[in-house]
């Protein structure tokens, strides 16, 4: 349930960009040549967008001198990706370009794609500024400490899905969140018009890798962490009423819809052996009645993380229309589809024992005509 995650294939990337529009640009990566009448394509340049190789860090938390810090590996993948720190090196912008197998039936990105590409900047991000990718963004207290990150909280807000060859920019950045952990947002734009299309939060808390128990983040760790984030609180959603904030309600038996019994693969695994947050949107959005899923599109998740979920555990899905959605039915024949939009209540838990996993709400609107 960890919130890193993916992996950047340099010849895959260079064959992708030769099929997008955007970068055929005077100052692109490609450039045309004409040889009777046949135009063919050669990079002029590979795409080298680095990591910034130094941060300035300008104001520590402890208001000490200002300090300098090597970044970035310089590695073929660095050179490749398309990514960078801001001028001020306190978030991380990244350009994906949406691939065929990342859409769904809608054509156009899926939920999880979107997820794996925010775990991906975020992790990208981390290893940008220095921290441990294989331990998910640790300081070298947290490792020291056998300390790692779990997610506590995840809302994602779309308003308009990406399609296949779509070019999106993806930038975060990170928040110090009290005592207990701290916050990454996020801002997603269509990098032709520079549109925002999407917008996304979540919390952090630390966890002893020993004894999966949660524990407070000491000085040490926020001293650590908290030169790289912004001067002044930054927020993605930073309306008082921001549904990021709502409570989630626990979804009480008898549900509505239910699939019983999802049972993790080896590949919803992540490298701290506990299943990955991507999959359990994935459960979620299983027993989602399909006449939903057929006249709508996902406009918002929340998901309140409560548990941690193991190769060999059974899942069950539940999920109910939530209660002030339904008082809207009324006059209606009481089908969730009859409006434009509709809002469900979920509940992941493990099968047999009923222990609660995460709970969950969704918000759906009608899906746009094409």
């Amino acid at each position: 349930m960890m919130l890193l995650k993916g992996s950047c294939i340099a010849g895959d990337n260079l064959q992708t960009l030769t099929q997008c529009r955007l970068f055929n640009s005077p100052n692109g990566l490609l450039s045309p040549r004409r040889r009777n009448s046949v135009v063919s394509w050669s990079f002029s340049q590979p795409p080298r967008v680095p990591i910034l190789a130094v941060l300035n860090r300008v104001g520590t938390a402890d208001g000490g001198n200002n300090q300098t810090a090597t970044i970035g590996s310089g590695s073929l993948a660095d050179r490749l990706r398309l990514g960078s720190l801001t001028e001020d090196g306190l978030s991380y912008k990244e350009r994906f370009i949406v691939r065929s197998y990342e859409v769904g039936i809608n054509k156009t990105a899926t939920v999880e794609t979107i997820a794996n590409l925010l775990q991906e900047v975020g992790c990208n991000h981390a290893q940008g500024v220095g921290f441990s990718t294989d331990g998910f963004a640790t300081t070298h207290t947290m490792r020291k400490l056998h300390l790692i990150w779990v997610t506590a909280r995840m809302h994602i807000e779309i308003y308009k899905y990406p399609a296949w060859s779509d070019v999106i920019e993806i930038e975060t950045w990170i928040e110090r969140d009290g005592r207990i952990g701290t916050r990454r947002d996020w801002i997603m734009k269509d990098y032709a018009t520079d549109q925002v299309i999407g917008r996304a939060t979540s919390k952090w808390v630390m966890m002893n890798v020993d004894t999966r128990r949660l524990q407070k983040v000491s000085d040490d760790v926020h001293e650590e962490y908290l030169v790289f984030c912004p001067r002044t609180p930054r927020l993605s959603f930073p309306e008082e009423n921001s549904k990021s904030l709502k409570k989630i309600p626990k979804l009480e038996d008898p549900a509505s819809y239910s699939r019983l019994g999802l049972m993790p693969r080896r590949a919803d695994l992540d490298m701290n052996q506990h299943v990955n947050n991507v999959t359990y949107i994935g459960w979620v959005l299983e027993s989602i009645p399909q006449e939903v899923i057929d006249t709508h599109e996902l406009e918002s998740i929340t998901l309140d993380y409560r548990r941690e979920c193991q190769q060999d555990d059974l899942v069950d899905s539940l999920t109910t229309e939530e209660a002030e959605a339904v008082l809207e039915l009324q006059g209606t024949n009481g089908s969730p589809t009859t409006k434009d939009h509709c809002q469900f209540l979920h509940l992941l838990r493990l099968s047999g024992a009923g222990l609660e996993i995460n709970r969950g709400r969704t918000e759906w609107r009608k899906k746009p005509s094409r």
